[in-house]
């Protein structure tokens, strides 16, 4: 049962050591790290631009296929 208790403790204490190293290429570190965050950035801004350029043409079909139907519609009731 003690070998249960110490090895979480152990662990714990290891990743705590582990964590208090410090490195010395953080500017690189910095510096990839701004460069994955700026290129996701750029990704998410593309992504939304398609979507709503994809979102505007959706709309835009729909109107025209609002406008057909409307348009049969009438020529359907004007026949009879």
């Amino acid at each position: 049962m003690k070998k249960i208790v110490a090895l979480p403790i152990i662990a714990a204490l290891a990743l705590g050591v582990a964590a208090c190293h410090k490195s010395d290429d953080s500017a690189a570190n910095n510096a990839d790290t701004s460069a994955d965050l700026n290129a996701a950035a750029n990704d998410a801004i593309a992504d939304v631009n398609d979507a709503t350029a994809n979102a505007t043409d959706n709309s835009a079909g729909a109107l025209d296929n609002a406008a057909s139907t409307d348009s049969n519609v009438a020529n359907t009731t004007n026949a009879m």
